[in-house]
């Protein structure tokens, strides 16, 4: 008899009792769950009640992260990088995600969020610092209160809860941002911080990044949830659906988010749904797996010419306004250009600092180990350079 045919089996049709009461949910599922379309202000009547002060500055940090892209991208076909994961055409969420923190709040971005950190007060060198292969992270993490950025997949994310429940226990009045691709959705540290964030309520937001796809593979074969946000009613906490595209759009809702995380209201996870025009890296040939009209397509949904269409219709895209955004992009672009055309100056003894507060006995022995390796490099140059001045004094009359 198998356990499908033991008597209380709902495919045996059964005449006993279901489960007692202990299965019921422990919330209302209903208000989980995200709008069945991305949410959208530009192009609806809804966008008339946006402040224009927030759409200028909107507008004047996504044209300086479009020009931060392709200036980074520039440096990585010089050599200057050694690689760069492009953000042009996810622009509104970067921009929006700096914009709607606190400074006291906290930032996790992924690998491709340099332009959110740059955004949120950040050098744009020391951005770029760990994707050029100079140092271990380029930056303080307190100093902006960003996280450090790095390459494995949603390991930022347990990182973000941990901290968020750990400022809350201590009566911080914190919140974390944690930003995903839709490629790190189908990572376990995912699924693993939205369940003790929902556990614990922590006060963190979780934004992902749906830009199509995971390096070549399409979200199609990742997942086939009705979307990414509905995974959030899994867990017990919100999810929204937002074009991710419409930079006022995904403010107002990550605003919303961190302000219901910092109330008491436990975190909320959102789904943006964007797309990546650039390539997933300058190593990756995109043509590969995608064509070119979809790209055609979604630059038809270009982030800055969305919202230039709203100051147009408010008159505030003057050339005047215009012209001076644009000047300061170009002069950001020129001062990362010159600072990153110099060569830095590295300490190779620099990699065993900042990894533990006192070192390992394994560091240790490696520390001492490259230590007598340098020592003798710099020991056989300076014999090299002695037997070539013997030598020449020997070769004269």
């Amino acid at each position: 008899m198998t356990v499908l045919e033991q008597p209380g089996s709902s495919r045996n049709k059964s005449s006993l009792a279901g489960p007692p009461p202990a299965w019921r949910p422990r919330v209302d599922p209903a208000p989980l769950l995200p709008d069945a379309a991305p949410y959208r202000l530009l192009g609806t009547d809804a966008a008339a009640r946006l402040d224009s002060g927030l759409l200028t500055r909107l507008y004047t940090q996504l044209v300086r992260g479009r020009r931060y892209n392709a200036q980074a991208t520039a440096l990585t076909r010089q050599g200057r990088l050694a690689v760069y994961p492009s953000s042009t055409g996810q622009e509104a969420c970067e921009v929006a995600a700096a914009l709607a923190l606190e400074e006291r709040d906290w930032l996790f971005p992924s690998y491709r969020d340099t332009l959110a950190a740059v955004a949120r007060g950040l050098d744009p060198v020391q951005a770029l610092t760990l994707l050029r292969g100079d140092w271990h992270n380029g930056y303080d993490p307190h100093e902006h209160r960003i996280a450090p950025l790095c390459t494995p997949l949603a390991t930022q994310l347990p990182h973000a809860v941990g901290l968020a429940h750990a400022a809350r226990l201590k009566g911080d009045d914190v919140v974390a941002l944690a930003m995903v691709g839709d490629g790190g959705t189908s990572e376990g540290d995912f699924h693993e911080a939205l369940n003790f964030a929902a556990l614990w309520q922590a006060p963190v937001v979780f934004l992902v990044q749906n830009n199509g796809f995971a390096i070549s593979v399409p979200l199609a074969k990742q997942t086939a949830a009705p979307s990414l946000a509905h995974k959030a009613v899994g867990y017990g906490m919100p999810g929204r659906l937002v074009d991710g595209n419409d930079a006022p759009a995904v403010h107002e809702v990550l605003t919303e988010a961190v302000q219901r995380a910092r109330g008491g209201g436990g975190p909320t996870l959102i789904e943006a749904v964007t797309y990546r025009i650039e390539a997933h890296t300058n190593a990756d040939d995109a043509t590969r797996y995608r064509a070119d009209s979809e790209v055609e397509t979604w630059r038809a949904h270009d982030p800055i010419a969305l919202l230039e269409h709203e100051l147009k219709a408010r008159q505030l895209l003057t050339e005047e306004f215009v012209g001076a955004t644009r000047d300061g992009a170009e002069r950001m672009a020129a001062d990362l250009r010159e600072r990153m055309n110099a060569d830095p100056v590295l300490d190779p003894m620099d990699l065993f600092n900042h990894v533990f507060a006192e070192q390992t006995s394994q560091l240790r022995e490696q520390a001492e180990q490259l230590r007598a390796e340098l020592d003798a490099e710099a020991a056989g140059h300076t014999d090299d350079a002695a037997g070539t001045d013997g030598s020449a004094e020997e070769a004269r009359p």
